[in-house]
């Protein structure tokens, strides 16, 4: 199928082996990744008219090729992890691009073979690239789509066409492009070696060079500046809210830290702004300055103009930067997720050039954001009684948690999870989740970097009183513990549907609960 058969005037000629020669390859990403002489924005001219135009609202044929996974493939899986695991973990950083940029090197730089939108921030990254990769597959393109971390198994980092790539093929890129790894570690001297985190994000550009995709959506690891998925040009850049996290690594103060995640705007891009502090807006907006680079804002450009909680998540009217797009169905909790939308939605526009002429099909627009699966997001595992993961792990996302639980959700009792790795704000986290919870179950979960189930006890006493806090070591007691404490009652006719239980606190623990409860990696 050529790319015509997707966006209508916008096509390439492709051989028997389903690849773009030379040329037509760069004829597609001129139209697909930079501005055309007119100015149309960096979604270019081609994808803008046949946007104005009606694009379809999504590929007509099955694009994945997905195999499941057999008990041969994950065996292999765990070889290839526990090989990669001997490298620097993604815990430890020297801040440096040489690396990454000497590995794409010699790997052809597959990251310039398609355009990119490149999501950074503090809190909100992975549903915004995955309301990003929704919406760009909804309207046609094929995508290549790369997060961190995972929830529960490692191939979850790397998607294309909405869904990872299975056990078998990241073993098949890890072995192609292993030869090359040794050739950059030689090339280091005694100076650090490729770390895991750059391995994989090498692996993500060659998968999606590989298969081939349109776009790639891209979730920055860590800060921005010397992450290794930088090393790519994206033509957008989403800046989610930024807050204090990973101080160890980018500082405490806000500005700082805004500073590093602002090295994603690049030379005439587009970069789309969630609402921001002053201080980190300041910092953005001088970097967008300094890189001649477009902006557009929540709050005035684009934003949400309006939101009613629903069966199973919330309906929402989103102002775009080329108009209102209403009746839209979005099946995830909180007001910080309607917010996520509106940037998604903007960063997509700004992507195919959309301005205030030019809308994207509000059918294909309905349709992605009502398809949009984040798990460990509010997510509900279980019912009576209620059992919810959310991947929070610093005192933002927390505070956001709690006011989407508060708000959304009508307890009768609710008893939390928690854990929390070591190098993190327990305290923060404690107080902000403090309110909505009866009583909390803390505990450790199965990383080096756990904090001790002991000691957040102690740290959770201060919160909660010695009444309200059990500590358990291991997250499946917990579990159990939790839900055990919210069926109590003083009252046997009481029914359990109207208790809840909330594991909160680490992306680890949230990863955890999905597999005690029997869910499967998404």
């Amino acid at each position: 199928m050529t790319s015509d058969d997707r966006w209508g005037s916008v096509h390439a000629d492709q051989d028997a082996s389903g690849d773009a020669d030379a040329d037509e390859l760069a004829q597609l990403l001129a139209m697909a990744g930079g501005a055309d002489d007119s100015g149309s924005g960096p979604g270019g001219g081609a994808l803008a008219d046949a946007l104005s135009q009606g694009v379809t609202t999504g590929p007509t044929d099955d694009r994945s090729g997905h195999e499941p996974d057999d008990a041969e493939a994950l065996a292999a899986l765990r070889a290839v992890e526990a090989e990669l695991d001997e490298r620097w973990p993604e815990t430890r950083i020297a801040p440096s691009l040489d690396r990454i940029r000497a590995l794409v090197e010699v790997l052809g730089d597959p990251q310039r073979s398609y355009p990119a939108i490149h999501v950074a921030g503090t809190n909100g990254k992975s549903s915004v690239t995955r309301m990003i990769d929704a919406l760009l597959t909804r309207i046609g393109p094929r995508t290549g789509r790369y997060t961190s971390p995972h929830l529960q198994r490692v191939t979850e980092r790397i998607a294309i066409d909405g869904a990872p790539i299975s056990a078998r093929r990241y073993v098949e890129i890890y072995q192609e492009i292993a030869p090359f790894l040794g050739i950059v570690d030689r090339a280091q001297g005694d100076g650090p070696k490729l770390s895991k985190f750059e391995v994989l994000t090498g692996m993500a550009f060659a998968a999606f060079a590989d298969a081939p995709v349109d776009v790639a959506v891209l979730e920055v690891g860590l800060g921005g500046t010397w992450d290794a998925t930088n090393v790519a040009d994206a033509v957008v850049a989403a800046i989610t809210p930024i807050d204090i996290d990973h101080v160890n690594y980018l500082g405490p103060e806000l500005g700082g830290i805004a500073a590093e995640k602002a090295g994603v705007i690049k030379q005439g891009a587009v970069a789309l702004m969630a609402e921001q502090s002053p201080e980190a807006a300041k910092v953005l907006l001088e970097r967008a300055v300094a890189m001649d680079a477009e902006v557009a804002r929540s709050g005035m450009e684009f934003g949400v103009l309006g939101r009613d909680v629903a069966v199973g998540g919330q309906q929402l009217r989103l102002q775009g930067l080329g108009g209102e797009y209403d009746d839209i169905y979005l099946p995830l909790f909180g007001e910080h997720q309607a917010k996520n939308a509106a940037l998604a939605l903007a960063s997509v526009e700004a992507f195919f050039g959309a301005g205030a002429s030019r809308k994207l099909d509000i059918d294909a627009v309905r349709d992605a954001f009502a398809s949009v699966r984040v798990p460990g997001r509010l997510e509900r595992l279980r019912s009576a009684p209620t059992v919810v993961v959310d991947a929070a792990h610093n005192p933002h996302g927390a505070r956001a948690a709690a006011a989407a639980v508060r708000e959304e959700f009508s307890f009768r009792r609710l008893v939390g999870v928690v854990a929390i790795l070591g190098d993190k704000d327990a305290e923060g986290i404690l107080a902000a989740l403090e309110p909505v919870l009866d009583e909390v179950v803390v505990t450790a979960v199965s990383s080096p970097r756990a904090m001790d189930a002991d000691e957040l006890g102690s740290l959770a006493v201060g919160y909660f009183g010695a009444d309200r806090v059990v500590v358990e070591t291991r997250m499946d007691a917990a579990l159990e513990t939790a839900i055990g404490l919210a069926e109590e009652t003083d009252d046997p006719d009481t029914p359990f549907a109207g208790a809840g239980v909330l594991v909160v606190g680490s992306v680890v623990a949230a990863g955890e609960a999905r597999t005690l409860l029997g869910r499967e990696p998404q």
